[in-house]
């Protein structure tokens, strides 16, 4: 019997345990997989990008039903192991009704406000290096970000200063990242694979070790690796779970817990709820409301790699970004998206990506030319986009939305670029995050299980508590309410904070 059962341990889990640890309660996360291996694979493009070493070999579904695997990550410090650690807050207007190209992001019920003090503390806990006010969109705070701006290698100094000439405003890039040895670290240090690829330096700012690991330092907190939960069981009146079965090592187990937290990821979250149907939630649990596993989103995506006619030596690349068209303006109506930088690319990735060299070009000539950008727009929340399971296989259903805005984004990027008379040729990367930018790359998965103040059209309130249960907690990126064009792991650690506190304040008091 516990007092709290976390369920995943990555951005939303993690934070949840770090929070509350301290409250003597009797804590147990329970994470599907294990420990990433530190190894010398953790840097090499082939074993993570084109052998998937680290991808789970499960097999969803599309729309059409057809099989496909997911570039999804199953271990401790869940995806956060292999992003990017650029963490974003959402701009406050992202929190209010914006109009689109491809229609409306929908006000969320709760105001930038209520988030912003929590906000602070991620970027703190996560190491955040930035510089507050480079960027003209981001929220404005008194206090400076904690740590300073990654600087720029000289190469992409010349890009920025090219874009700035240009009439752009780039910004430093707010990326979460250790310079101090963590005690366990027995890689040697360089800020170079990190898009992508697990850190064998454990410098990257990823929920394990910011997060976890000090959670984990006190006694009362259990973590419990390579369990998977199959359902989730409740009493009779259909108010409270009672039992969270489990799969670990071939055999089935039954655990209770006062609090159920569920941190599982926005797919994964819904598909659970979805399994763990009942006569009192026919649909799914907490779903009485038909909106668990709706509104599916995970942003437009565009890998950009450009050729810049000098070589780029930059290790580390990922250290700037653009908003100029993040919000309407005088050129747009509506607003386009952001464009940050990407990690270095190598002959590896680009020729798993293109078929042939570019004129005049090897792939390794190519890939010393590259220079690498991300771009993203606003994906909106459609209730027909959604996670459903089907015989125990998860499927997505998803059509894109909102495209006209990315292309005008990446045609915006094309001709900043070509103005500068640097670059010689672009293509499209499409094996970033060890798949193309379609369902199979969720790395920005959202939307699943919405907050809201009605429980008719939305299944966790706002402190994140479901509507339909008095002891479920959904915290991840599936309580979104839309989606913004910045990456959203800031937020979901923010979110844990503040239902952690939330949590200790009114619910863990006895």
């Amino acid at each position: 019997m516990y007092d709290i059962i976390i369920i995943g341990s990555g951005a939303g889990g993690a934070t949840m345990a770090y929070r509350l640890a301290d409250t003597g309660k009797k804590i147990l996360i329970v994470e599907r997989g294990d420990y990433v291996p530190v190894e010398k694979e953790n840097w090499d493009s082939v074993e993570v990008f084109q052998k998937n070493r680290y991808t789970t070999t499960d097999l969803w579904l599309d729309k059409h039903n057809k099989p496909f695997r997911p570039g999804m990550h199953y271990n401790v410090g869940g995806n956060t192991k292999f992003y990017g650690a650029a963490l974003f807050r959402l701009r406050e207007e992202d929190f209010k009704e914006i109009q689109h190209y491809g229609g409306i992001s929908p006000a969320w019920p709760i105001q930038y406000q209520d988030l912003k003090d929590y906000y602070l503390e991620a970027e703190k806990l996560f190491h955040v290096h930035g510089k507050r006010g480079s960027d003209p969109t981001e929220p404005f705070d008194s206090e400076p970000y904690p740590n300073l701006p990654l600087p720029h290698e000289p190469r992409i100094q010349e890009v920025v200063d090219e874009l700035s000439n240009y009439g752009w405003h780039p910004f430093n890039l707010p990326i979460g990242v250790n310079f101090k040895p963590h005690e366990t670290a027995n890689a040697p240090y360089t800020l170079d694979r990190f898009d992508g690829f697990p850190d064998a330096a454990e410098r990257k700012g990823d929920a394990h070790l910011c997060s976890l690991a000090k959670a984990l330092e006190y006694p009362n907190v259990e973590l419990m690796v390579n369990t998977k939960v199959s359902r989730l069981n409740i009493n009779e009146e259909g108010s409270r779970i009672t039992e969270i079965v489990v799969e670990q090592n071939g055999e089935t187990k039954t655990l209770t817990s006062d609090v159920v937290i569920l941190s599982a990821g926005a797919i994964n979250s819904a598909a659970l709820l979805l399994e763990s149907k009942s006569e009192k939630f026919p649909n799914g649990l907490a779903n009485s409301s038909d909106q668990v596993g709706r509104n599916y989103m995970f942003h437009q995506n565009t890998a950009l790699v450009a050729l810049y006619t000098e070589p780029n030596h930059t290790k580390f690349g990922k250290t700037f970004g653009i908003n100029d068209f993040y919000h309407a303006s005088k050129d747009y109506e509506f607003p386009l998206g952001h464009i940050q930088m990407l990690g270095k690319s190598d002959e590896h990735q680009i020729k798993a990506d293109s078929p042939i060299a570019a004129p005049g070009f090897t792939f390794e000539l190519m890939a010393e030319h590259a220079v690498d950008f991300w771009l993203t727009s606003e994906d909106l929340p459609d209730p027909d986009n959604r996670v459903t399971v089907e015989k125990g296989q998860i499927k997505i259903t998803y059509s894109a939305n909102n495209e006209k805005g990315h292309e005008f984004l990446k045609a915006e990027l094309i001709k900043a670029l070509k103005a500068s008379g640097k670059f010689e040729s672009f293509l499209f990367k499409g094996i970033y995050f060890s798949k193309g930018m379609d369902i199979a790359s969720p790395a920005h998965q959202n939307g699943t299980t919405k907050m809201g103040l009605d429980p008719k059209t939305s299944v966790v309130d706002i402190n994140c508590k479901a509507h339909d249960l008095e002891n479920l907690y959904i915290v991840d990126g599936g309580f979104f309410v839309s989606s913004g064009a910045v990456n959203p792991a800031l937020t979901i650690i923010a979110m844990a904070l503040r239902v952690g506190d939330y949590l200790k304040n009114n619910v863990l008091i006895s």
